[in-house]
């Protein structure tokens, strides 16, 4: 793991807390937003993963 992967990892990380925390507050459009960002930050973290 190099440590752009892990970093692009918790960042997505980060942002799934943010989805958890606009769900609850009621803030639906940033919820998507945040969820979208996740899943990039996520799969990039992944595919840097050697």
């Amino acid at each position: 793991m190099t440590l752009a992967s892990g970093g692009m990892i918790f960042i997505g990380l980060f942002l799934l807390g943010g989805v958890y925390s606009a769900i609850r507050q009621g803030i639906k459009m940033l919820a998507v937003l945040a969820g979208v960002g996740a899943a990039l930050a996520i799969t990039a973290g992944v595919m840097w993963w050697q």
